[in-house]
């Protein structure tokens, strides 16, 4: 079975003194920065689709700053050298409207009541200490590359209502994006459009080569988007594996054009549909676990059709409705419709483990754990 490399702190590679001594004075200005060159969270390697195109390793072998505040996070970006000089952001404590605002520098394109990672490259944000929850605000990645997001809880954005954020979006990215590793992270809503929330997980308009890898998705309308429209085809290469989704209406996730390819992830409760391959979509859908839930995948809500290739799912307690205009369920007797060729190494868990794996190892909080290929 699949085993990460050992995970384990870096040191910066040697920092020019004017660096130093130019965050420091972004430190004493937002009082909330504080440069910790001589630590770094563990972050592991990148798997999937994040491993291509050149990689992700975000801040790997720049400094190293700890942020408590959204407004710190902005102040650490606006604070390196140039919109790619490598940074790790250690991020504890909780992340809100009230201590988000917006920071200006050369290095960085930041707003206000949201965390802006925009027309940059070359950083990690991970939550470290007693834990980094980002309440109400999302992570919008734009015009961005080679960025990390890990071990981070973001809850309850709103698209509508108050406070807003991120257009709803837990983590949304947009305008070409590529090679985005998000890892351990807690996403979750309270309802669902009506409610005031969109996409816990949204890609669009040119976004590709990214992984999202052993986090919860949770209570939500729409768990996220792989294209905004039927014409929005240019997104694609996503690698979805060892997360949990759970009560979610719909959106497991919704693929629009492109490839993804999604294995030993654990769904319970989808309650309208689940993995929705649609505008010729490419889904490779192995050895996932799917409970108590409905129309787990296939073609929903269009016309336009998607495809699968499944090998090895167990459904347990799957529902499925019938056929019609717009309606194209692969089950209840699932079978491939096309083949989708893999170019990274993986291995797969076995099915009847997954949810035993993905319950211990899944979200922010658990210690980086993955999956040692044992129930």
């Amino acid at each position: 079975m699949f085993t990460f490399p050992p995970l384990r702190n870096r040191r910066p590679v040697a920092l020019r003194l004017q660096a130093v001594l130019a965050t420091m004075a972004l430190a004493a200005t937002a009082g909330v920065v504080l440069s910790t060159p001589e630590a770094s969270a563990a972050t592991g390697s990148a798997t999937g689709y994040a491993t291509q195109n050149g990689g992700t390793t975000g801040g790997a072998g720049g400094q190293t700053v700890r942020a408590t505040t959204g407004t710190a996070i902005h102040t650490a970006l606006c604070g390196r050298a140039s919109t790619s000089t490598p940074i790790t952001i250690e991020v504890e404590g909780t992340i809100n409207h009230g201590n988000t605002t917006k920071v200006s520098g050369k290095s960085c394109d930041t707003a206000a009541g949201v965390i802006e990672l925009k027309k940059i490259s070359n950083v990690t944000i991970v939550g470290v200490g007693g834990g980094a929850v980002f309440d109400q605000i999302g992570i919008h990645v734009r015009e961005s590359s080679n960025i990390i997001v890990q071990n981070v809880t973001v809850k309850n954005v709103k698209k509508s209502g108050s406070p807003t954020s991120n257009g709803g979006d837990a983590i949304g990215m947009e305008s070409n994006v590529h090679n985005v590793w998000v890892d351990h992270t807690t996403l979750a809503a309270s309802g669902g459009e009506d409610d005031g929330y969109d996409g816990l997980f949204d890609l669009k308009n040119n976004t590709r080569y990214v992984t999202l890898s052993y986090s919860t998705l949770s209570n939500s309308g729409r768990g996220g988007l792989i294209g905004s429209s039927e014409s929005e085809l240019s997104n694609g290469f996503i690698t979805f594996h060892h997360n949990l989704y759970q009560n979610l209406d719909s959106r497991t996730p919704l693929l629009r054009g492109g490839i993804a390819h999604i294995y030993n992830n654990y769904y319970t409760r989808l309650n309208e549909s689940g993995i929705n391959s649609r505008a010729g979509g490419r889904a490779k859908v192995d050895n996932n676990y799917f409970k108590d839930s409905k129309d787990v995948l296939g073609t929903f809500y269009t016309d336009a059709p998607g495809y699968w290739q499944v090998s090895g799912n167990t459904l347990d307690n799957v529902t499925w409705s019938k056929p019609g205009d717009d309606t194209n369920p692969a089950g209840p007797d699932m079978k491939s419709t096309t083949t989708v060729s893999i170019p990274y190494s993986y291995s797969l868990d076995s099915a009847g483990c997954v949810p035993s794996i993905v319950s211990s190892t899944a979200g922010a909080g658990k210690g980086l754990k993955v999956s040692d290929g044992t129930c």
